[in-house]
């Protein structure tokens, strides 16, 4: 039972400890398994949180595995590698049920922001890439492309380190979003992609 409570509290107590991803705003994965990781058989998950039941249903080891969504050798080419309606998976087949548009669990934000990373293996990072869905896009309708994003800003390098923090300044957009973060890592190419969902408050 101790096990149990200190897996759904410490981010990096996991079953494989490799890569990382955006705990704040969470995830798409690591929401769901930082909520239901430790109680992944309750029925009471298809009521109140469906999303997450439709993606532990499809494949738990996109929860067990939420550091683990990187691809190699993009070369940057993000976009022309990663097709409309994958991106919130990093265009991983395993990964598709975060895909899903429907009602995931939000975090409240504010028009500022700070946007948290934590890598077990002190990766480092050549840049972050941050992009929030347009106003008028739903999430939960409508699977995300490209041409559904707004470019917000691209940080600098990043030293090796467990924990990676940096404010994102956005202006003009309410209610329900995708806040879409690209992460480039330094040790190789390999680039990680998540959505989190927020909402504008």
């Amino acid at each position: 039972m101790l096990l149990a409570m200190i897996v759904g509290v410490l981010p990096w107590a996991t079953p494989a400890q490799a890569h990382g991803t955006i705990i704040n705003p969470a995830s798409r994965a690591y929401q769901c398994w930082q909520s239901w990781g430790s109680q992944h058989t309750n029925p009471a998950m298809q009521q109140q949180d469906p999303m997450c039941w439709q993606a532990f249903q499809a494949n738990p080891d996109t929860m067990w595995n939420w550091m683990s969504a990187l691809r190699d050798g993009l070369g940057g080419n993000f976009q022309g590698r990663t097709p409309d309606g994958q991106l919130c998976s990093n265009g991983l087949s395993r990964n598709n049920s975060l895909n899903q548009p429907g009602a995931w669990r939000t975090t409240n934000v504010s028009r500022n922001f700070t946007v948290q990373l934590y890598d077990q293996a002190s990766h480092g990072a050549d840049f972050f890439r941050v992009y929030v869905s347009k106003q008028g896009f739903d999430p939960t309708t409508q699977r995300l492309g490209w041409g559904n994003l707004d470019f917000i800003t691209q940080t600098g390098r990043y030293a090796p380190a467990q924990n990676i923090s940096f404010n994102v300044s956005t202006s003009g957009y309410t209610g329900r979003h995708i806040v879409f973060v690209i992460w480039q890592a330094s040790h190789l190419d390999q680039a990680y992609m998540w959505c989190s969902d927020v909402n504008f408050v």
